[in-house]
């Protein structure tokens, strides 16, 4: 990550980008009108804002009507950049379903039954999740599968995992020992541990979605409060992480913000657009 810097002049970033889950959205799934107001602020003067969420697109539709969003937004955890104005994916790519089978069978030898679902890819794409599994986020749409052999119907871009007592952090763990180059291994919020393609991170679905902007890196400023949002702090110029953040993001973060329920996003903004 960058060095920490000054950055008091609104000239100094021209690109925000805000996780949803745990950064810009409340706890129970809206976004404040101080929110709101803030990133008006940032529209106004003239820099872009990017939603980069492990949401899958059709997850993240109707927040970016919300947002009145037109531009891009960066999806499934990097695997998406999804043209909000067309309707359609600029960019993305999927989880080879062998090799996601591969790598659960690996998991499942470690710590015993996990409960998985999927997101298909697609800007129309379903969340498919498999007996036992319980979503993380009960307000978002989900159809039960009669098996695990019904999650793999579709191409799709992720796996979601739960085990019913290893806390996130435990489970996360053996599954980035054992899966090794098969997919990349995720912790996105509380219950979501997730696989996705190797290589694939927030990071770099930033960078494409920047680079078709015709934005860099160092015009950069992320907001996140999971592991998942490490690359995207990386990438950026500077990374601000939430009061409610996890340890880990904290460590590398550039400056801790207010909580997602007390407006930490806006709290920063408003400091940068007044």
């Amino acid at each position: 990550m960058a060095a920490p810097h000054a950055y008091a002049a609104r000239s100094a970033y021209s690109l925000i980008a805000t996780d949803l889950d745990g950064t810009l959205l409340r706890d129970d799934d809206t976004f404040s009108d101080r929110s709101l107001d803030a990133l008006a602020r940032v529209a106004a003067a003239g820099a872009r804002h990017l939603v980069v969420t492990g949401r899958p697109a059709p997850r993240v539709r109707p927040l970016l009507q919300i947002l009145r969003s037109r531009g891009l937004a960066v999806c499934g955890q990097g695997a998406q950049v999804y043209d909000v104005g067309a309707d359609r994916l600029l960019w993305s790519v999927t989880l080879d379903r062998e090799l996601a089978e591969v790598a659960l069978g690996k998991i499942e030898a470690e710590v015993g039954q996990v409960y998985a679902a999927v997101d298909q890819n697609g800007v129309d794409g379903l969340t498919l999740i498999e007996p036992g599994y319980r979503m993380p986020h009960p307000t978002l749409p989900a159809l039960r599968v009669g098996s695990r052999e019904d999650l793999w119907c579709e191409p799709i871009s992720k796996v979601l995992l739960r085990h019913p007592t290893l806390c996130d952090d435990e489970l996360a763990a053996t599954a980035r020992s054992v899966v090794g180059s098969l997919a990349t291994v995720t912790m996105s919020g509380p219950g979501t541990v997730e696989l996705q393609p190797s290589g694939v991170t927030k990071a770099t679905g930033l960078a494409l979605a920047a680079d078709h902007l015709g934005l860099r890196p160092e015009d950069t400023l992320a907001f996140g409060d999971m592991p998942n949002d490490i690359p995207m702090f990386d990438w950026a110029a500077r990374g601000v992480a939430m009061a409610n953040a996890h340890p880990e993001l904290k460590a590398v973060a550039d400056e801790v913000t207010a909580s997602n329920e007390d407006d930490g996003v806006a709290v920063v903004l408003e400091r940068l657009f007044p």
